[in-house]
Formats: structure tokens, sequence, C-alpha cells
């Protein structure tokens, strides 16, 4: 008699039904949503850390968290705006340990110091000719620098509502401040870049802190490998 193969039940496609799937301990359901949500997380995380290996690291913790805690979430916020709201936490915490940027959590309105070093290059340029692939390259860059450049405050709202296009209200919620004070930090990062970077703000903004799917497959692999040897209660 032939060997007939079971195959597993489709997953839902909503997030809270991938959220009760998650909190059973399906992997499945942690994958996709992994990789639905890794390049807002890792984005927002990157514009609080001004580092690709430490908001790589936060990206990966956060998960890790939501995975262990997805039986607590009752579905008040979205799903996405619960998760952002972990990266942001797991990320402010990181800076705390570090001293670095200790004042981001008093949002103040003093300049951060720029570093201005030497900064890593960054993989896969959209099928251009070379001389066009390098000068977005050359220009995603100058972009990420400035934007690395704006008070601590201003920079995360600016990433979440420039580059993530989240809306208002969900970043307010995300980051725990009045829409208001959303609206006004964002007004101000864009005139603080206007001035840095003249008419060039709007140009290749869509790439900038670029999220290839290399880095995803390490985030989600990361992941996945630490779970392997957790004890998850069957549902």
């Amino acid at each position: 008699m032939p060997l007939t193969l079971v195959q597993p039940p489709e997953l839902p496609a909503g997030d809270t039904e991938l959220a009760q799937c998650v909190a059973q301990g399906d992997r499945r359901a942690l994958v996709l949503l992994m990789r639905r949500y890794n390049q807002r997380l890792y984005r927002v995380a990157r514009g609080i850390l001004r580092n690709e290996a430490d908001a790589e690291e936060a990206v990966q913790e956060a998960f890790y968290l939501a995975f262990c805690a997805m039986a607590k979430f009752r579905g008040d916020s979205s799903l996405s705006t619960w998760l952002t709201r972990i990266v942001v936490n797991e990320s402010t915490r990181r800076l705390r340990k570090s001293k670095r940027l200790s004042t981001w959590l008093e949002f103040n309105d003093d300049l951060e110091p720029f570093d201005d070093g030497s900064r890593e290059g960054y993989n896969g340029t959209r099928p251009d000719q070379p001389e066009q692939a390098m000068a977005r390259l050359e220009m995603r860059r100058l972009i990420e620098a400035k934007i690395d450049a704006l008070p601590s405050e201003f920079r995360t709202v600016f990433i979440m509502r420039a580059v993530e296009d989240l809306p208002v209200d969900e970043v307010a919620a995300c980051l725990s401040i009045p829409a208001s004070t959303v609206r006004t930090r964002y007004f101000r990062a864009k005139g603080l870049l206007r001035k840095m970077l003249a008419q060039e703000v709007g140009v290749g903004l869509e790439d900038a802190f670029s999220f290839a799917g290399e880095r995803c497959d390490r985030i989600v692999a990361a992941v996945q490998a630490r779970l392997a040897h957790m004890f998850v209660p069957p549902p």
C-alpha cells in the first residue's frame, strides 16, 4: 500500500489567527510573522541603535520574547504595534545597558553627537547600470548618514513615519507618546533633513536601511535555533 504523506494544515493569513497559532507553539506561524514584520522591526531598531549588528540582535531578541509571551497577546492593539513596542523596549534597554544615547528616554531637544566614523557597506542594489547603481548606493549612504545625525527622538519618529510609512496613531502607540508629539517631531525631523540634504531628501528614501533577504534569513534562523533548545508544551 503506497505511503500517503499528510500535509500540515495551511496557516491562516490574519495576524490574530497567526498569533493564536504561535501561542500554541506553531513554529511555522512564527516564521511567517517574522518574515512579515522583520523589515519594520529592523528599521525601527536600526533607527534607535544606529548600528546594524545591534539592530539585528534586538530584533532576534524581540521575536524570541514575543514567542514566549504570545499567549498574553489579547488584541487590545494590532499585533504589528505590539511587536513594535517589544523591539522599541528591547532596543532602548540595550542603549541603557551600554550607556549610549542615554538621553533617548528623556526625549529632550539636545542634539546627540554625530558619529562620522567609517560605515560598513550595504549589500544589494537594484539591477541598474553600474554608474546608476553606484549613484543610488552613494545617495542611500548619504541619506542614512543624515538620518543618523538627527536627534534620537526625531530619528525614531522619522523612520517609523517616512521610511516605514506607519500612521501617526500607530507610531504614538508604539512609542507611548501623544499623536501631537509624533507630528511635531516628524515635522522638525523633516526640517532638519531639508537643511542637510536640500532637495535630495526624497531621492532614494525607500531604500534607506535596506533589508536584504540574507538579513531576514539570518534573523529567522537565529530565532529558530534558539527556540530549538526551548521546550514548547503541546497545545
